[in-house]
């Protein structure tokens, strides 16, 4: 199995599908010629064609210590959170996070210093997830991110504006539906497994407020969730397409006239349709609502257990910091992302005009990631219930009053972990 990087913002953005690929650690070669420590560098199984053999040229170039890469296929984040707990793990790896318990656990090493002079330029909404106690613990390498495509010819032909409102999405996915076409794609299980909490924050809403207590505890979630299950009932989404909500196939070959996607799909959809499409942010809901688009960004971390922790900080600050070419190529040459930088992603081309450049903005003003603070414990209770709301039917309120006792007594655990 291959994974690009579109895996962190589906099935619950974050979990994370990355599995061992048997023992070896990687310190037995490969790198920079010999100079300085050996590193072992680990990086998930992306499906972008050039993605590996650009990460080994990036560390090929580094002059400053022996660096191999490893591309590790599989569960690779379960892997990493295991080797986390050994000395034979890496020195640098990849990371969905890190999460709350790798960073208490002191099992990845402070990274705020290597974000001096330029902090500011990274993209806030993705810096915000590595950041606890006012501590960087990771790098962000690019971000990825989900919207909502439209077929302008469609939209024009049945008299329907892009929807700005969640109420206009569901009044022009139903409009749109003909015999041959639906009018929105939200993946084949009707949007329970990559919405997540996107319709809350739409709602003007979140999943942990700021000082680390439910941020949907509130009428508005209810009656946001209840009208995406009334997209589900009114019969305006595709379901069972060949392809899954990541892949545009469904889109590109008009059997809707609406998709939830990624970014990475940009391309393909441009390609196949040229300028007949546009981008927005999941709509607004309510008097208090904004437009969302839920935002991810794998990072690059130090392990609390290398023998080099130092070099291994040097090696990423020239990576992730200093190397901005690198930065550059590695978001927009092997599929299709933003790279984390402010001010690269201003000055990418391909990012600078049509959709790309819409996409550019909703990521930095309307943009969203999952915090800290939301656990697996907290992310399966609310994922379970949006399954039952959207494909059965179940009644919000009372779906969401049990979502909410369960995600309060998870948060008071972590708090009272800290302690």
């Amino acid at each position: 199995m291959t994974i690009s990087r579109r895996t962190l913002l589906g099935a619950g953005a974050g979990l994370g599908l990355l599995t061992a690929c048997g023992s070896n650690t990687g310190r037995g070669g490969g790198g920079s010629g010999g100079k300085g420590p050996r590193l072992s560098h680990w990086y998930h199984q992306y499906g972008e064609a050039g993605a590996e053999q650009a990460v080994k040229r990036y560390a090929a170039a580094y002059r400053e210590a022996d660096v191999a890469v490893q591309w590790r296929p599989g569960n690779y984040d379960e892997q990493t959170a295991a080797a986390l707990l050994t000395t034979s793990g890496p020195d640098v790896f990849e990371v969905n996070g890190p999460s709350l318990d790798q960073i208490r656990g002191g099992q990845v090493v402070d990274l705020t210093d290597l974000f001096d002079g330029v902090k500011d330029d990274f993209n806030p909404v993705v810096l915000a997830p590595k950041t606890h106690d006012g501590r960087i613990w990771a790098i962000p390498q690019v971000v990825d991110m989900q919207l909502l495509y439209y077929r302008k010819s469609l939209l024009d032909d049945a008299g329907v504006e892009p929807p700005r409102t969640l109420d206009a999405l569901v009044d022009a996915a139903r409009k749109l539906t003909t015999e041959k076409t639906k009018g929105l794609f939200l993946g084949n299980d009707g949007g329970a497994g990559v919405l997540g909490g996107t319709p809350l924050y739409a709602a003007g809403l979140s999943l942990v407020t700021d000082d680390g207590k439910v941020g949907f505890d509130d009428p508005a979630a209810a009656r946001a969730l209840a009208k995406v299950r009334e997209l589900y009932a009114a019969k305006a989404l595709l379901l069972g397409a060949p392809s899954d909500w990541s892949d545009p196939s469904a889109f590109v070959q008009g059997l809707t006239a609406m998709q939830w996607s990624g970014l990475w799909a940009l391309p393909a959809v441009r390609k196949a349709l040229g300028d007949d499409f546009g981008v927005l942010a999941f709509p607004a809901d309510g008097a208090a609502g904004k437009p969302a688009v839920p935002v991810g960004a794998y990072g690059a971390a130090v392990s609390a257990r290398s023998k080099h922790k130092d070099a291994a900080k040097d090696y990423l600050k020239w990576l992730w910091v200093d190397k901005t070419a690198y930065q550059r190529d590695f978001a927009l040459s092997y599929g299709f992302h933003i790279p984390a930088r402010l001010s690269l992603a201003k000055k990418a081309d391909a990012l600078a005009e049509g959709p790309a450049a819409d996409a550019v903005r909703f990521s930095t003003e309307n943009g969203h990631a999952e915090p800290l603070l939301w656990t697996p414990a907290s992310r399966v209770a609310y994922q379970d219930a949006l399954s039952r709301i959207i494909k059965s039917g179940a009644n919000p309120e009372s779906e969401l009053r049990t979502v909410v006792r369960k995600v309060s007594a998870e948060l008071s655990r972590v708090r009272k972990k800290s302690a």
